[in-house]
């Protein structure tokens, strides 16, 4: 990920930030309700796969799969706010988590 992609993501952070110190809402609340925040992106994407699948017999197709993939998009989005709210360091941290959970699943380049 680029480092204007972070910047972008670490400037949602602080206005995030200030906008809960405003309403009185400090860390770890305002960590709890971040997370909190993942799950009701998942759920909108979830909603949007039930709908681009018709999966729901009452509402037949109320999605396409662009809905899903914008829904997927402010999952990932929200995750990353949520890191760069919790670590100052959080590009950092989610390159070593790349590296290390994506270790188990791609194999070694052979010297």
């Amino acid at each position: 990920m680029n480092s204007a992609s972070w910047d972008t993501v670490r400037a949602l952070a602080a206005r995030f930030d200030a906008a809960a110190a405003a309403r009185g809402v400090h860390p770890p609340q305002s960590h709890v309700i971040q997370v909190l925040k993942i799950g009701e992106e998942f759920g909108e994407a979830a909603q949007a796969l039930i709908g681009a699948t018709g999966s729901n017999p009452r509402k037949g197709r109320s999605h396409s799969w662009d809905d899903v993939h914008d829904e997927v998009c402010d999952v990932i989005i929200t995750g990353m706010v949520t890191l760069a709210r919790m670590r100052p360091d959080a590009p950092a941290y989610f390159a070593e988590q790349l590296a290390l959970k994506s270790a188990r699943f791609l194999p070694e380049e052979a010297p």
